[in-house]
């Protein structure tokens, strides 16, 4: 079983993450690790925070001359903005004198739509910072990181991964348009929102920057999409094994993602029957056992991959902090206060794309060697060739006809 854990705080000194269950023998790239960190940190409406980081990974453990050992992976990805908080976040009961930064004042106003004030009531906290600094969209970063190691072991058996941004507030890319994996890994990451329609793009950044102009933030939505996915990851037995659940909880936990969609996601609902099944076709090309004309369901049924592209759309409400702050109550009089202020986004769905494919990669990772498993890459390797040989040899003789 693959897992992860992550620690840290938004402005402390860094964030860890733990990755368990990877086989040894993978050849891990740390330049394609920290490009995929580069990657999260870009996007139009992205905030001054991001001009203050610059982040990397740092392998502790896990990795001997470049190749995983087996051995639990541990990450360290450094906050710089680490100096200007010390007087602020530091861990000892009293100040350190060589503390550097500015003590800022108890956060007592809770945002709406954060986890400020649920938080505080939680954990019993009566500055909110205790809570907001770990619920900050911040320890995506960690998230990331684990997900860079994944998508690297899915990237052994050409299993690769990519998305794009469908919609911003109400610019919407049309349902009908179905992007192909190849038109996603194809925006180049410089691109201001990583939209594959340049005039919708165009107005896009024009929608956030009116939100950014009103002290407003947005919210929008990214489609995910994996290729090469062998049929039969997941499982119809149980229901924590389905691997439609599995992407749906892993992409729910991203911070502001409020909804998911598999394949046409919510058109399942409006359409009849007919607009929305896939129907199976006689083997095509190298196709095992059989051919899809369309690809409605985002190659899950009942749970289980039918070797088609994953798709999955994550749905993504505005950033919680305003400019101009929503009605709060200051916790410690009762009374109306406008909500605290703290250094934020106008939008971040490009970002949050990037954690996306993160938390895809792990899951398909996960999928993957729940399957194909072995304590090695070797190992792996010589049970999914097997695996491929069975379903190959299985239909070889029933596509060459009855006279053969």
């Amino acid at each position: 079983m693959l897992r992860f854990l992550t620690a840290g705080e938004s402005h402390g000194q860094t964030l860890v993450m733990t990755l368990d269950g990877l086989p040894a023998g993978l050849h891990v790239d740390i330049d394609a690790l920290n490009a995929q960190l580069k990657r999260r940190q870009g996007g139009y409406g992205r905030g001054r925070r991001m001009e203050i980081e610059s982040d990397r990974a740092e392998v502790l453990s896990g990795v001997r001359h470049g190749v995983t050992t087996g051995a639990p992976i541990a990450l360290l990805v450094r906050n710089r903005d680490w100096p200007n908080w010390q007087q602020t976040m530091y861990v000892e009961a009293e100040m350190p004198a060589e503390a550097s930064g500015t003590k800022r004042a108890d956060v007592t106003r809770p945002r709406p739509g954060h986890a400020d004030l649920a938080g505080a009531i939680k954990y019993g906290h009566d500055d909110i910072r205790d809570v907001l600094e770990r619920a900050s969209a911040r320890e995506t970063a960690a998230r990331v990181a684990a997900g860079g190691l994944a998508r690297q072991l899915l990237g052994a058996f050409d299993i690769r991964l990519a998305s794009h941004v469908s919609a911003i507030g109400d610019v919407v890319v049309p349902a009908d348009r179905v992007v192909s994996f190849g038109e996603a890994s194809g925006l180049p990451d410089h691109s201001p929102l990583r939209c594959v329609d340049e005039s919708l793009q165009q107005q896009m950044m024009a929608y956030i920057d009116r939100a950014k102009e009103a002290g407003d933030t947005v919210g929008g939505a990214f489609e995910v999409i994996v290729t090469g996915v062998p049929a039969g990851l997941g499982s119809y037995v149980q229901w924590d094994r389905k691997l439609d659940g599995r992407l749906g909880q892993a992409l729910m936990c991203i911070p502001a993602i409020k909804a998911v969609g598999i394949g046409i996601g919510p058109e399942v609902a409006i359409r009849p029957g007919s607009r929305v099944h896939d129907e199976i076709l006689p083997p095509a090309g190298d196709s095992a056992i059989a051919s899809r004309p369309t690809n409605n369901a985002g190659d899950l049924e009942g749970g289980v991959t039918n070797g088609e592209d994953v798709r999955v759309t994550a749905f993504m409400k505005p950033i919680a902090t305003l400019m101009k702050p929503l009605r709060s109550v200051d916790l410690n009089s009762l009374t109306d206060a406008p909500a605290a202020i703290e250094r934020s986004d106008v939008c971040a769905v490009p970002a949050a794309a990037v954690v996306g494919e993160a938390m895809v990669a792990f899951v398909m990772a996960d999928a993957f060697l729940e399957k194909f498993g072995g304590d090695s890459i070797d190992e792996v390797r010589a049970h999914y060739a097997a695996t491929t040989e069975l379903l190959r040899s299985r239909f070889a003789a029933r596509r060459a006809g009855p006279d053969r």
